[in-house]
């Protein structure tokens, strides 16, 4: 009875918990890795070595039960697995922390005086440029922004000239601090009543 207990306690290890961890290894490696490549191109210096080390460390783990189990192709799959998991993962987590600037560059046909009000409203400073475009006379307006303030600077766009063409571009660095973007509703009324507070005391 002693004997099938503990057979049973290796089968659950073996065929469960060692390719769990093999898995969740690989998914917070990989997922390390893509944070720290995307801080390499940001010029983050800092953290990315810190990230490294860790991601090898993690990384070592999981090749080292690998290297133990070579007959065994029920791990490959997991360890493949996880690979893909951890990019998927690592882009996701990009996406959430938003780091850096970007360059939006917007080209519009139509008057662009409305978009530009919107867009100086909500502290996005704006460059324009007269153009001539295949059809005729257009607007080139340019402005680099924080990229947790895309979407919604996007979203502006698309209120006041839905057809207007715009691309985005990372940059790498800027010699300037931007402009805080303008906050709306609750938002805006927490920020002001606790700057408010601050001056106060």
């Amino acid at each position: 009875m002693i004997e099938l207990s503990n057979l049973t306690s290796l089968d659950l290890y073996a065929w469960i918990i060692l390719p769990s961890l093999i898995f969740l290894a690989r998914v917070c490696d990989v997922s390390l890795g893509t944070i720290r490549i995307i801080f390499i191109s940001k010029g983050i210096k800092y953290l990315a070595p810190l990230i490294g080390f860790f991601e090898i460390l993690i990384w070592l783990l999981a090749i080292g039960q690998i290297m133990q189990n070579l007959t065994n192709i029920y791990y490959y799959l997991f360890y493949a697995a996880g690979f893909a998991t951890g990019n998927l993962i690592g882009i996701i987590l990009e996406e959430k922390l938003s780091i850096g600037t970007v360059a939006i560059r917007i080209i519009t046909r139509k008057n662009a005086d409305s978009l530009i009000l919107a867009l100086r409203k909500k502290h996005i400073s704006i460059t324009i440029v007269e153009a001539q475009g295949a059809k005729g006379p257009v607007k080139l307006l340019f402005s680099i922004v924080k990229r947790k303030n895309v979407k919604r600077a996007i979203n502006t766009v698309k209120k006041h000239n839905p057809n207007a063409f715009y691309s985005i571009e990372d940059i790498r660095q800027v010699n300037k601090d931007l402009p805080p973007y303008k906050k709306d509703g609750a938002s805006r009324f927490f920020t002001d009543y606790l700057a408010n507070w601050r001056k106060a005391k």
